[in-house]
């Protein structure tokens, strides 16, 4: 067990595939000679060579849809972006033609890819460069979606997603990289599809994904403060989703509360409402409250955007609301 940053873990996962398999390349813009531009990708061109580790112009469209012919013939590509926010160039192909290849082709042709890079909000970047994707990945049948929060998770999803059969979309927080945490040093995998307990308690779940974790988590601290316990459950993976986890925590606390990055309108958690309406209705002591960003693109002044994203005292509000209406 180590103690390393979030994009460490990344790179460890990278470097661990790639000797595992030779059949694993990556490509995108500046993972090479630049080391990437938040240098998840460090160290790789020296150690495999150009071959496998491949610069690009920068056209998403153009090397997303060489990685979907790439994964056709045979290859394991992770490509990567800059940011997601560029990847809506590439939407058609990894919608269009990667996570419906396997469909049309009457599961004859698998796409083993994966598209990482960062998601969400940073400190400052403006409307164009602060959207968390996640959403419209999800909606495509076809393509898992994947958004780690920890190093361990980091590390542990990216091995399982690159050993995946299918089209993965892995979004990174863009303030995450810093972080650190304990990874194990082996080969450590994490199944797709299953949500992790952050923290336990019985009085309301919290359920989120992806950077919102740790909001949730000090949202569960200042909750504690008031004698009031909280499941925080990430959900790690978005597609496929662990809907035995959701149900449980649901069962358990009868109250329920998602905190998520996006947009409120036709967002994750509009689906997870949905979901824990269907299936756990009758536990419920409250309807479900969704803490998200604000409907509207995002402020450049730091109070405005400050204001926009989701943030614990947002969720503690939630969480009472829920308890105490």
């Amino acid at each position: 067990m180590s103690v390393i940053t979030y994009r460490e873990a990344l790179n460890a996962a990278l470097r661990e595939e790639m000797e595992r398999d030779p059949d694993v390349f990556i490509m995108g813009e500046e993972v090479g000679e630049y080391d990437g531009a938040y240098k998840v990708t460090k160290g790789l061109l020296d150690r495999f060579g150009e071959w496998r580790v491949r610069d690009t112009p920068i056209s998403e469209l153009g090397f997303a849809g060489l990685g979907v012919g790439a994964a056709m013939a045979g290859l394991r590509p992770v490509i990567e972006f800059m940011t997601f926010n560029f990847a809506f160039l590439a939407l058609d192909q990894v919608v269009n033609s990667a996570a419906k290849m396997l469909y049309m082709s009457d599961g004859q042709i698998p796409i083993p890819i994966v598209f990482r890079g960062p998601t969400g909000a940073a400190l400052q970047l403006s409307a164009q460069h602060s959207q968390a994707c996640e959403t419209y990945y999800t909606h495509a049948p076809g393509c898992k979606v994947v958004t780690p929060a920890t190093p361990a998770d980091a590390k542990g999803l990216l091995k399982a997603a690159i050993r995946d059969n299918d089209p993965v979309a892995f979004m990174e927080g863009e303030l995450l990289y810093n972080l650190k945490g304990e990874v194990p040093d082996d080969d450590f995998v994490i199944p797709l599809g299953v949500a992790d307990l952050k923290a336990e308690g019985e009085d309301v779940s919290i359920i989120t994904h992806g950077k919102m974790v740790h909001v949730a988590l000090q949202a569960a601290q200042k909750l504690e403060k008031e004698g009031i316990r909280a499941d925080v459950l990430d959900l790690r993976t978005l597609r496929p989703l662990d809907v035995d986890a959701i149900l449980t925590t649901v069962r358990k606390t009868n109250r329920a509360v998602y905190v998520e990055e996006g947009w409120p309108y036709a967002g994750t958690g509009a689906q997870i409402a949905a979901l824990i309406q269907e299936e756990a209705f009758d536990h419920l002591d409250a309807p479900v409250v969704r803490v998200t960003q604000a409907d509207v693109p995002m402020p450049y002044a730091k109070n405005l955007e400050n204001l926009a994203k989701p943030s614990a005292d947002r969720v503690v509000e939630a969480c009472n609301r829920v308890l105490y209406r």
